[in-house]
C-alpha cells in the first residue's frame, strides 16, 4: 500500500509517496513521469516519515546540507536501482556526468564500457527527486541536460547548492567521495 503527502517548495509543489519500507516517490507536480510507479490505490496520510522528509526538504531549501538520512525504497528495475544508488553518492554541491556514472558501473561489472544513454534513461526515471540527486548529473561538457522536473528547476537546485557558482561544470572536489574520477 502506498501513502501520499504533499510539500510546497519555493520552486513548485511536490507529491510524496511511501510504503511500509520507505520513501518511494518525490515528484514535482507536472513533471515528466509524475507518480509513474505510484499504486493506483493509495491513501493520503500524514506519516512520521513524511514529517522527516519535510524537515529534510526545509533544510535543503534553506540552503543547508542535511545531516540525516531518509529511508528510501527503490522500486525500479535492477539497473535503475543501481544507478539511483550511485546518485546517492554524489556529494552536495557537486556534479558528475552521465559518462562518469556509466564508467563506474562498467568498472563494477568488469566491462570495458557502459552506455551513458542507458544511464541517462535510468537517471531520468528517478522517482525520488532531490533526495536522490539526479539534478547533479550533467552532460559531458557540463551542460544542464535532461531533468524530468524541468531544466529551470535543475538550474535552481544546483544554484541553491552553490554548485559551480552559477556555472555548471563537473566539480573537482570529488576526491573526497569514492567512486568518481576527476575526468
Amino acid at each position: 500500500m502506498h501513502y501520499t503527502g504533499h510539500y510546497k517548495s519555493a520552486i513548485g509543489n511536490i507529491l510524496l509517496a511511501a510504503d511500509e519500507v520507505g520513501l518511494t516517490g518525490l515528484w514535482f507536480e507536472g513533471q515528466k513521469y509524475f507518480a509513474l510507479n505510484l499504486d493506483s490505490e493509495h491513501e493520503e496520510r500524514e506519516l512520521p516519515l513524511f514529517m522527516e522528509v519535510k524537515r529534510w526538504l526545509d533544510e535543503y531549501f534553506a540552503g543547508r546540507e542535511q545531516d540525516f538520512a531518509i529511508p528510501l525504497h527503490f522500486t525500479g528495475t535492477g539497473f535503475q536501482n543501481e544507478v539511483w544508488e550511485i546518485l546517492c553518492d554524489i556529494p552536495y554541491g557537486s556534479t558528475v556526468t552521465y559518462g562518469e556514472i556509466a564508467n563506474r558501473i562498467a568498472s563494477k561489472r568488469g566491462l570495458s564500457r557502459m552506455s551513458a544513454q542507458a544511464v541517462g534513461g535510468a537517471v531520468g526515471h528517478n522517482n525520488i527527486s532531490i533526495i536522490v540527486p539526479c539534478h547533479r548529473v550533467v552532460g559531458s561538457n557540463g551542460s544542464l541536460t535532461g531533468y524530468a522536473g524541468g531544466i529551470d528547476k535543475k538550474a535552481k537546485l544546483l544554484a541553491l547548492e552553490k554548485s559551480g557558482k552559477g556555472r555548471h561544470y563537473v566539480c573537482a572536489d570529488r576526491e573526497h567521495k569514492p567512486g568518481f574520477s576527476n575526468n
